[in-house]
């Protein structure tokens, strides 16, 4: 397939983005929150109570994160802040003494429960970890599912051939630099039958190597959504510059009723930081999305994202333009980059 040329064109023959960013970003910040906070970025996101659920990383200003629960009816404006923290770091789990980060919301019918999957933050490394809950007030916590280093993970929302499947992303090698690449830091899929204990470890999405904007560090962003192609995927990659690094998203498409099977990925990064709002921050130039929304009436998709660790702000597509785009892709056979 000819280079670039599997970006959506509009009529004038010129290429169109996927998604297009809320004119009024951002939508919140740590000026809107109820207690006095550092920052507020990387929600997940979900329905609950037919009104948009956020549950926002927020930095407290001794440097540790804790999630606090946004609602809207509309999705966009209008939120209702929780007055505290709605999931904070527990002393029963050691593991989470320097803090909980980056959530991923899924619903799972079989539970009655949704699933919220997070990184656990302390001496160790970071590390994944569950809890349940039913309302979002109470959470159940299974502690540590992973062993350090591991992050950005997500379930699934049902089982595979009776085994539940987790996307996830061992930290990986070190990478000191541009010249050094190391094995990389890939997406991985894990299996479990409890939840609790996994196996069946393999590579899902390698990261690419050289120039690319996806090179040797890579992660999930949202949960799997499923559409009738199979599960979208939507990830980060990490380009290292002289400058620092910057954090830009792509897609992949996987196998409906196997999603250990890659369909597509995109080449190009589909979206980046480019506003003053992405590139100025705590950790400049990153856009990280942990949730997105698909209202099946519209076709619509929000992802809400975090902008520079600083701010949270929203971005809209169409389920038809996303599918569309992936689906002219390449395939893994295709594929020699790695």
């Amino acid at each position: 397939m000819p280079f670039f040329e599997t970006r959506l064109k509009n009529s004038d023959n010129t290429y169109r983005e996927l998604f297009v960013r809320y004119p009024n970003n951002p939508i919140l910040t740590a000026k809107d929150w109820p207690y006095a906070v550092n920052t507020v970025f990387n929600p997940s996101a979900t329905i609950f109570n037919n009104q948009t659920l956020l549950l926002a990383r927020v930095e407290d200003r001794r440097g540790f994160s804790h999630f606090t629960k946004a609602v809207s009816d509309d999705g966009v404006t209008n939120w209702k802040i929780d007055k505290f923290p709605t999931l904070e770091p527990s002393p029963d789990f050691p593991e989470e003494s320097w803090g909980i980060e980056d959530p991923r919301i899924t619903w799972i019918d079989e539970l009655e429960s949704w699933a919220v999957v997070y990184t656990s933050y302390s001496r160790s490394g970071p590390t994944v970890s569950l809890a349940l809950t039913k309302d979002f007030v109470s959470f159940e916590k299974m502690g540590s599912i992973m062993p350090p280093e591991d992050k950005d993970a997500a379930l699934f929302p049902r089982r595979f051939q009776g085994k539940w499947m987790l996307i996830h992303r061992p930290i990986g090698a070190k990478l000191t630099s541009e010249e050094e690449v190391g094995p990389g830091a890939h997406i991985w899929l894990s299996c479990s039958s409890d939840l609790k204990y996994w196996g069946d470890h393999q590579i899902l999405l390698k990261a690419r190597r050289g120039a690319w904007w996806d090179a040797n560090k890579i992660g999930l962003c949202c949960p799997p959504l499923e559409t009738p192609d199979g599960w979208l995927i939507l990830y980060h990659g990490v380009r290292q510059t002289a400058s620092g690094c910057i954090y830009r998203l792509g897609l992949a498409l996987l196998d409906g009723e196997d999603p250990t099977k890659v369909l597509r990925r995109s080449d190009e990064w589909i979206f980046g930081p480019e506003e003053s709002y992405e590139r100025e921050g705590d950790v400049r130039d990153v856009v990280f999305p942990c949730g997105w929304v698909h209202d099946k009436a519209s076709g619509t998709v929000r992802i809400y994202y975090g902008a520079a660790d600083s701010r949270i702000c929203l971005a809209t597509g169409t389920l038809s333009d996303l599918l569309e785009y992936i689906k002219s892709c390449p395939g893994p056979s295709a594929d020699s980059t790695y």
